[in-house]
């Protein structure tokens, strides 16, 4: 089925002593353009957890976020401060100070310490299969429910263009009963203006420069590849999945045959109706753009 580009999925695991959760959120986006935010003790599994978003989602701008919060008593990864090597840092900054007469308080100074070579050693806390396990599966749920999510937005949006190109084809219609007055029209202007030059006219020169002309006008064409360009649409809609940008291009043809009839319109009544036309064109061609 069609899928939405829009979605949220969230999913929960626990082990004996931490529990993780997973949020994905996705909009619309041309690419895949994906942005992590993973604990650090997660952080040699980013790749793969990367990886399976991203080919479970192909599309959209995507938001991961994945926290952990400890339940029974685990060790957290954090740092330890290097005491002794710290002490040998600030007595040589504090002799500097003083000799460079440099009156700045003790609290930047030790912060200035903290960020020099070696002083914070950091803490690797190892993680076992079951947490590891537990990790993916949050993942894949997660996936699992933003697609269905998917789905859903999916279903209501392909609706909602379809009710739209019939409403396109409806606006076609109403079109035909016009030709006939807007040819007649043109028939009797062209007449009158003949009338008040007052010259002498050859009527089959005249009544064969008439056809001529209004051919240009005929939209016969134009009407015929629109109704093939809907009912192409539609048969896009029914396929299962990846027709987003497909329906882009379709649309695109069905607005050139829309703006052809609307420079032949030639006619007040009919170029309302393409105006209307036009505007169902534009909304299809917004939600489009969620379209997976």
């Amino acid at each position: 089925m069609i899928k939405s580009m829009t979605g949220y999925g969230r999913a929960e695991r626990h082990t004996d002593q931490r529990k993780i959760t997973v949020e994905i959120k996705s909009l619309n986006s041309k690419q895949l353009d994906l942005s992590a935010r993973i604990p650090s003790i997660y952080r040699e599994k980013e790749y793969e957890i990367r990886n399976t978003v991203g080919k479970a989602l192909g599309r959209g701008k995507v938001d991961l976020f994945v926290s952990v919060e400890n339940v029974g008593g685990a060790k957290t990864a954090g740092g330890t401060i290097n005491k002794e090597l710290f002490k040998a840092y600030y007595a040589q900054l504090v002799e500097l100070q003083r000799e460079l007469g440099d009156r700045n308080g003790a609290e930047p100074l030790m912060t200035t310490v903290l960020r020099l070579p070696e002083v914070m050693q950091t803490e690797t806390v190892a993680i076992g299969d079951e947490e590891w396990k537990a990790l993916a599966e949050a993942v894949d749920e997660a996936v699992d429910n933003l697609n269905q999510f998917r789905l859903q937005e999916g279903a209501v949006l392909i609706g909602d263009l379809l009710k739209r190109i019939d409403t396109i084809q409806e606006l076609a219609a109403q079109i035909v009963p016009l030709e006939g007055e807007r040819i007649e029209t043109v028939r009797t202007r062209l007449m009158d203006n003949l009338k008040a030059l007052q010259v002498n006219v050859d009527n089959n020169r005249f009544e064969q420069e008439i056809i001529y002309y209004l051919e240009k006008f005929d939209i016969t064409e134009e009407k015929v590849r629109l109704k093939q360009h809907c009912d192409y649409f539609r048969t896009v809609a029914g396929e299962s999945e990846g027709v987003g940008r497909k329906l882009g291009f379709i649309a695109q043809e069905i607005g050139r045959e829309i703006n052809t009839t609307g420079s032949k319109a030639n006619h007040a009544g009919i170029q309302k109706i393409v105006v209307r036309m036009k505007d169902e064109l534009e909304k299809i061609k917004e939600q489009l753009l969620n379209l997976l």
